[in-house]
């Protein structure tokens, strides 16, 4: 089931919303200022976010840019062709004027949903010098293959999928669990640890990077 985080501080809305995706088989999740729906991605990964942009506390602009590798639907009363152009510009996928009609909020889901579904089908996933074939599930460095485990492959497709983002424990354990059953929380830092060993040793690169206290990512500055 595909999971949305409502960002809108009118309940009302929010409320309606919320009915509307759920009669359509979507996970509704709720946030009703910036900071809240910042404190959720912390530890929480939607696959998609329709966010408002004013809020309380962190605005709908100031969110945005903080949002990464997640489609973003601002839902705004805002009008203006020049302020729907920044908000594209700024990383919002789509924009839609309030009010708005459910069935073109649903049909703009479903088209964000499918583009960031075929992404990730059929395709390779690249980050400097790795490629990593979806179909086939490989790996290669610099056309060396690198022969991971199940589990090893499903950390590293996530973090090539969340280039610039940090990826916090509980959502790696979460996201993996798609690919992999084998992940606990006790065994995920060996996974990690092995993966990075066998990524370290065709080029000796550092490709991920441990945040303390959060999570992983990667390593940026190499690519």
């Amino acid at each position: 089931m595909k999971t949305i985080l409502i960002v809108d501080d009118d309940i009302y809305i929010g409320d309606m919303i919320e009915d509307v995706l759920s009669r359509e088989g979507y996970h509704a999740a709720r946030a009703y200022s910036g900071t809240e729906a910042l404190m959720y991605l912390s530890s929480n990964r939607p696959d998609l976010i329709l966010l408002d942009l004013m809020l309380p506390g962190l605005s709908g602009e100031e969110l945005l840019p903080l949002i990464k590798g997640i489609p973003v639907i601002v839902v705004s009363a805002k009008a203006e062709v020049s302020d729907k152009v920044d908000l594209l510009l700024a990383g919002a996928s789509d924009y839609i004027t309030k009010p708005f009609s459910t069935e073109e909020l649903l049909a703009r889901i479903t088209v964000q949903l499918r583009k960031n579904t075929a992404q990730s089908d059929g395709n390779f996933l690249t980050f400097d010098s790795i490629r990593l074939d979806l179909n086939t599930r490989s790996v290669e460095i610099s056309g060396v293959p690198v022969h991971l485990t199940q589990t090893e492959y499903a950390i590293l497709k996530l973090l090539m999928q969340n280039p610039s983002q940090v990826i916090t424990k509980s959502v790696m354990l979460d996201r993996i669990s798609e690919d992999t059953p084998d992940c606990t929380e006790s065994s995920l830092k060996v996974h990690i640890s092995n993966l990075r060993r066998k990524l370290k040793s065709v080029e000796n690169k550092d490709y991920i990077e441990a945040v303390w206290g959060i999570g992983f990512k990667l390593n940026e500055e190499i690519s």
